[in-house]
């Protein structure tokens, strides 16, 4: 890197599914951040790199790039958007000095939007609104930009904050307009967004003849060279082979360390340089056990910069080994001590969870995060690494106080055709909600915001996805704790339980139909309180899915029709954290997920019934 050359440092934020990555992918393109021949010019969301980010189609870990403009080195960092992942916007805000806020042309500012912003504007960045997919028939460009425009009055202290270029963009297409075109195949590049950024985002560049200071916001696993830290630096400068302090956030001192490496981003690539100057986002090989948070400064400037402020989780469940007969066959690590060295691991990356020991069982965790998404993301994500595991029901985390206990309340955001108003509001109303607005909108049917308690709220995303045939859009915004309300006393029909082990069968699962929907499939092996089906009415009910049919010779009308079954009901992680009760568990391994009771055998259940456990 050339110290003559600029630097800029600026975060995509918006809400779940508005366009950023696929936005940052034309910026790279556009930029020739690759050749023509690399596979990277024909894929799309290259940011999304993991497979879950993939399947799922949003952005979970935050990811850095950059990209070179008129001598001009931009740094991206692009942002998850949805509320869960709020511990990677508010780890990585620190490094950037401007924002690009995202809004789509017809959802306009959700709640998400709401959270990233305040993020942004509580760090005093600048901010360059985008208002992307103006090409969608449903397009209301000028509400949009109104209701932005007022959520900025709601949320920014600054009045300097208030001043904010609006850029119109086809992120899809890579074109940006500075003012809305009139006819959507009009010739456009990122060329207005890139001036835009050279003209208002203010540059990243400190002095370099003061002593090196750096936070770090992040760090990566590298098998060869341990952990890299990575931040930006605040001050200074920084060669390869030069002796740093690492310093706890209470300026206590770790020790001094060699930087054995350095290395930048350039494009989607980390280069290897010697040098590095105040403003770059660095990593640094050469100073093990690093945390998030702390600092790394000149050895004879031990000062540590403030640290970074996260929102502290809201949700806990019981993470512990799993117990089932398939666990062995079916997975790699399966004992309560690997289990635990890997969620200790990804604690310390993913810093909106906390982990620790269950105190009523020792050879269970008691995980917390900030929702159920995050919490089903990480389950998904060790599975595929091939743990073994069981959860328990996902309880809200309570605050005791003098005055008495508090919980967490959200802010619901709530997008559905107009036929599905009706429903929608019974449900609330059950689950003891405030309606705080409604508004009607030709184009996309009813806005719907919501004040509810996250405990009251637990399983909601699928009740309501399940009633409007999928037809609806959630979000939720974290608001504060206030006085704990009376429980809304949800009673769940019952299960129908597997009363032995073996395969099922047809002839089985024919009868299990005729009281309920079931979980599984002819031939699929199932244990004895497995929990294979969902009864219309309260109570659970055992059953043998595995009996077959009696063969005899004697023949009787009727009873050699073929079986016709309908197609097993199959829970992803999430759904499955909403389905279970206090007396279940999912039973995760890394080629299934099923459903199971705490105990189970029917002696063990009618004991624990006993005992009121």
């Amino acid at each position: 890197m050339q110290i003559e050359s600029d630097i800029r440092n600026i975060a995509v934020i918006a809400h779940v599914d508005h366009g950023k990555t696929t936005l940052v992918d034309a910026m790279l393109k556009q930029t020739h951040s690759f050749r023509e021949n690399q596979n990277e010019m024909t894929m799309e969301r290259i940011m999304d790199s993991n497979d879950l980010e993939r399947e799922k189609g949003i952005t979970i870990l935050s990811k850095n790039t950059s990209v070179f403009y008129k001598n001009t080195k931009i740094n991206i960092i692009d942002t998850p958007g949805h509320a869960d992942f709020g511990g990677e916007v508010e780890r990585v805000l620190n490094m950037a000095d401007g924002v690009l806020l995202i809004v789509d042309a017809a959802e306009g500012p959700l709640s998400q939007t709401k959270f990233v912003l305040k993020k942004a504007l509580d760090y005093g960045l600048k901010v360059i609104l985008v208002i992307n997919k103006i090409d969608r028939k449903d397009q209301r460009v000028k509400e949009v930009v109104t209701d932005t425009e007022n959520l900025f009055l709601s949320l920014a202290s600054d009045e300097d904050l208030l001043d904010f270029p609006v850029i119109y963009a086809i992120g899809r297409e890579g074109k940006t307009f500075y003012e809305m075109p009139e006819n959507m195949e009009s010739e456009g590049d990122t060329t207005p967004l890139f001036e835009t950024i050279l003209k208002y985002i203010p540059s990243s560049r400190g002095d370099d003849q003061k002593p090196f200071q750096m936070l770090v916001s992040a760090f990566e696993k590298n098998e060869y060279l341990g952990r890299l830290a990575l931040g930006k630096i605040y001050q200074g400068k920084i060669k390869k082979g030069s002796f740093v302090s690492l310093i706890k956030a209470d300026q206590k001192s770790l020790g001094n360390f060699r930087v054995e490496k350095m290395y930048v981003n350039e494009g989607i690539n980390k280069v290897e340089t010697d040098e590095a100057f105040s403003g770059e986002i660095v990593y640094l090989a050469g100073v093990p056990q690093i945390e998030i948070g702390q600092s790394i400064t000149d050895i004879n400037y031990q000062v540590a910069l403030p640290t970074i402020e996260i929102t502290q989780p809201t949700l806990k469940a019981s993470f512990g080994p799993n117990t089932s007969i398939f666990a062995k066959e079916e997975s790699r690590f399966m004992t309560s001590r690997e289990l635990k060295e890997r969620l200790l691991e990804e604690a310390e990356t993913n810093l909106g969870l906390k982990v620790e020991d269950d105190p009523s069982d020792s050879i269970r965790m008691i995980v917390s995060g900030r929702g159920e998404l995050h919490l089903a993301v990480l389950i998904e994500k060790l599975r595929r690494e091939g743990y073994a595991m069981e959860i328990g029901k996902p309880e809200v985390i309570l605050k005791h106080t003098p005055k008495g206990w508090l919980e967490p309340f959200s802010e619901l955001t709530i997008l559905t055709p107009e036929d599905f108003v009706g429903v929608i509001t019974a449900e609330m109303g059950k689950r003891k909600a405030k309606m705080l607005d409604m508004r009607s909108d030709d184009k996309n049917g009813i806005k719907m915001i919501y004040k509810i308690s996250e405990r009251n709220a637990l399983g909601l995303r699928s009740t309501l996805m399940t009633e409007t045939r999928g037809q609806v859009s959630i979000s939720f915004l974290f608001l504060d704790y206030e006085d704990k309300e009376e429980e809304n006393y949800k009673t769940r029909n019952g299960v129908l339980i597997a009363s032995q082990s073996g395969k099922a069968l047809s002839f089985g699962l024919d009868l299990a139909q005729k009281r309920g929907i079931t979980f599984v499939e002819p031939t699929e092996p199932v244990y004895e309180g497995q929990v294979v089906g969902f009864r219309p009415v309260i109570g659970d009910l055992e059953i043998n899915v595995c009996k077959g049919k009696q063969l005899t010779n004697m023949r009787s009308a009727g009873n050699d029709d073929a079986i016709i079954l309908a197609p097993a009901v199959k829970y992803s992680i999430e759904e499955a954290l909403d389905f279970i009760e206090n007396d279940e568990l999912i039973d995760v391994t890394p080629k299934a997920i099923r459903l199971r009771k705490k105990f189970l055998t029917k002696v063990d259940r009618v004991r624990s019934e006993r005992k009121g456990h």
